[in-house]
């Protein structure tokens, strides 16, 4: 084959073996490769699946994996070691099974059998030659790309000449928490820091029952439970298989945070109840013990998978919210809060309601931030976060810039991170809200597909529908959203959805209705008080709408008639007239005109 037909990729690349192998397999033989079987099948080949690896080749007792980013590699082999770690402690010091592991991004060659060759490949087999067992070492280029990504601390092990490797390679150890080099080697190097940001296992929950169609129920919603919540951003999510080692046997919480090196824990139990099933769950923090959240499902039982795609949607849903907040209190006890905890405190700002002030502490938050680590990309899309929800909801005079400016962040946003579904759905939103509906709607479909349980996507389709003149269409789109994620964070913007479609049918009772429902799940929303006066004066009861009004220039002030026209988002004459509809109500309940 000649050159130019080779073909070449950027690859982060994984190797690893077992440290020992020939003395560990000529003291038993048989266990030890029963052992490894267990360890392959139960724990690292699912790791691998979860964070998107791609298994090369074995080779006796080592392995080369393949994987999009360095981050999922290394995140992969924590949990692997760390699993390892927490199964070792029931074998003597000289029968343990550790891994050695190199990790290096760089070219490779990519062979017609898949094999893949070349320098990225060597280096990474030469890291992990020089790794300790139970460690992992990072080429320098491996490690510019997790420094600032991952909590564990680093240790720079200086340059290293490495076998049939032209230049001497700089190599940085991992602190993995199982003994590994940086403590070994170093006694100088910082003490292991302690769980990653958002790390939780789920434990296998409790089957309350003895119907053996429901033990599959309870490990499915379980297995599910665990890949949805490692989509969430920062969270860093024991795998299915070690966690599984814990089921049916007694454990403390604070002992498996330790051996896991987690913060949160996550339990739960499944009781059938004739024709109906009932599913327990609380979150707990592994440091205190203490209870976090707790929640109770109860539904028929029609479609045992279909219910359990529900209950994983509503708990991802809401965990998501409950652990950015236990974050954000976390982050508020520092002295020297870093970026992420400054990233944490700002969407914890932003889940409070769209006012002025909860908008602008939640921009400081991303923006100082941003200060501390440029490449923070959860708080980049935090600013456009801000800016998004202030131009689509007649928060600001100046409409057109602050959507331009959202629209520019996520551009730049997805540039760097493709998959980051949370921006695409904003995307979806800037575009819906700036006479470009069908885009946005793709966009909004995107973000689903990326991550099922980003509902907010589902309201903000049934919304373009509204500006498409199809109001008819937007109800459905927002009771999906509802019935995936009833006590949602943005459920009260949702809800406002529905109303202005309603409003757009001549349905203004059932629109007031659903601006009542909006404010009663979060008053902190000054767009549904002045929709609600509109609906009110149309229904004739003009008291009730000042009141509305009244209630909503306290939020904010600034909130004109003027400044609700200019935020048309659709040229659709069905939209354009409703709209003028609205504004004769918002008018006769005393709004300003601006």
């Amino acid at each position: 084959m000649t050159l130019e037909h080779v073909e070449r990729k950027l690859a982060a690349i994984l190797a690893a073996d077992v440290a020992g192998y020939s003395r560990l397999t000529g003291a038993d033989e048989e266990g030890t490769m029963r052992r490894l079987r267990a360890l392959r099948g139960e724990l690292i080949d699912p790791a691998i699946q979860t964070h998107r690896g791609h298994i090369v080749k074995t080779m006796g007792d080592g392995f080369l994996v393949e994987f999009s980013s360095v981050v999922d590699a290394v995140r992969c082999f924590l949990e692997v070691q760390r699993g390892v770690s927490a199964r070792n402690a029931d074998f003597e010091p000289d029968k343990r099974i550790e891994f050695r592991v190199g990790v290096h991004v760089g070219d490779v060659m990519v062979q017609p059998d898949g094999d893949l060759l070349g320098d990225g490949v060597n280096i990474a087999a030469r890291l992990e030659s020089i790794a300790e067992p139970g460690g992992i070492c990072l080429s320098e280029d491996a490690y510019h790309q997790v420094r600032d990504r991952l909590e564990e601390e680093f240790v720079d092990l200086g340059d290293k000449e490495l076998k049939n490797i032209a230049r001497p390679v700089r190599v940085y150890s991992v602190e993995t928490g199982s003994g590994s080099l940086a403590h070994a080697a170093h006694a100088s190097a910082p003490e292991k820091s302690g769980p990653p940001r958002l790390s939780i296992v789920v434990l296998p929950f409790a089957n309350l029952g003895d119907d053996p169609e429901q033990e599959y129920f309870v490990d499915g919603v379980t297995e599910c439970l665990t890949t949805d919540l490692s989509r969430i951003t920062g969270s860093f999510v024991i795998a299915r298989n070690t966690a599984f080692t814990y089921k049916g046997k007694p454990f403390d919480v604070k002992q498996i945070g330790r051996e896991l090196n987690v913060h949160y824990v996550l339990e739960g139990s499944v009781q059938r109840n004739g024709s109906r099933m009932r599913v327990n769950v609380q979150l707990i923090d592994a440091e205190t013990g203490n209870h976090l959240w707790a929640e109770r499902f109860e539904k028929p039982v029609a479609d045992l998978f279909a219910m359990q795609d529900e209950i994983v949607s509503r708990l991802a849903g809401a965990l998501n919210t409950q652990l950015v907040a236990a974050e954000a209190h976390r982050a508020e006890r520092a002295l020297h809060p870093d970026s992420m905890e400054l990233y944490f405190q700002g969407m914890a700002c932003a889940n409070k309601g769209l006012t002025s002030e909860y908008m602008a502490l939640a921009s400081d938050f991303f923006k100082r931030a941003l200060v501390l680590d440029p490449d923070n990309l959860d708080a980049l899309v935090g600013t456009a976060t801000v800016d998004t929800l202030q131009g689509c909801n007649f928060m600001t005079d100046d409409r057109e810039a602050s959507l331009a400016a959202a629209e520019a962040t996520l551009n730049k946003a997805l540039a760097m991170a493709p998959d980051h579904a949370w921006a695409h759905c904003l995307i979806g939103a800037v575009q819906i809200s700036t006479n470009r509906a069908a885009q946005g709607i793709a966009e909004c479909e995107r973000a689903l597909a990326l991550n099922r349980n980003l509902v907010n996507a589902h309201a903000i389709i049934g919304l373009a529908k509204y500006f498409m003149g199809r109001g008819e269409e937007t109800e459905a789109h927002v009771h999906e959203a509802l019935r995936l994620s009833p006590n949602d964070t943005f459920g009260y913007l949702w809800m406002t959805f529905a109303g202005v479609a309603k409003m757009q049918l001549g349905l203004d009772d059932e629109a007031a209705d659903w601006f009542r429902r909006g404010l009663k799940t979060n008053q902190n929303f000054p767009p549904a008080h002045f929709y609600l006066a509109a609906a009110l004066v149309h229904l004739g009861r003009l008291d009730e709408a000042q009141a509305a009004v009244k209630a909503g220039i306290a939020l904010d002030p600034a909130f004109t008639i003027l400044r609700f026209r200019a935020g048309a988002s659709s040229d659709n004459q069905t939209y354009l007239a409703q709209l003028e509809r609205v504004i004769e109500g918002m008018r006769a309940a005393g709004i300003p005109e601006g």
